[in-house]
């Protein structure tokens, strides 16, 4: 499956909103503080596919993902996949998407944020290429509450 662009008006837009909150229940009770997808509504996430590239997979959605071009290095945030099709390369599919696109922006490196719990993420990542760079606490917190991963983008 190819990903596609899901724009703010796209009728795909409530699913990845749901793809979201169901991919990331299971961190409730493992993260503290608790995820910022609890922030999220309909209408902020509408402003998030007009501000930032929201891509996904699937119709009805099976995996989607938030791309934000910072300087020099496009973020990669939300990435979500179905549960029940987890371990089918759709995140693989999904991170070589944010290359492409990286390259596309003029941006050298891809980043992502994962939480400091979840440890089959830091792995899928490092498996994926990703090394971490750094850590950060989120306000409030006097320990590290996330990590930071970096990936040089293929040329």
């Amino acid at each position: 499956m190819t990903p596609g662009r899901i724009g703010p008006n796209d009728p795909r837009l409530p699913q990845a909103l749901a793809l979201i909150r169901s991919a990331f229940a299971g961190m409730e009770g493992r993260i503290d503080p608790p995820s910022s997808m609890h922030r999220m509504n309909l209408e902020t996430f509408r402003q998030d596919a007009v501000d930032r590239e929201l891509w996904g997979i699937g119709d009805p959605l099976v995996a989607c993902v938030l791309l934000t071009p910072k300087t020099g290095c496009l973020y990669i945030g939300k990435l979500a996949v179905s549960e029940a099709l987890r371990g089918r390369g759709l995140a693989r599919a999904l991170i070589h998407l944010a290359d492409r696109r990286a390259v596309e922006l003029g941006l050298s490196t891809l980043e992502l944020q994962t939480r400091v719990e979840l440890i089959e993420n830091h792995a899928m990542f490092e498996r994926l290429g990703f090394e971490r760079v750094g850590e950060t606490a989120h306000a409030g917190y006097d320990r590290a509450t996330s990590y930071t991963y970096q990936k040089p983008v293929s040329v």
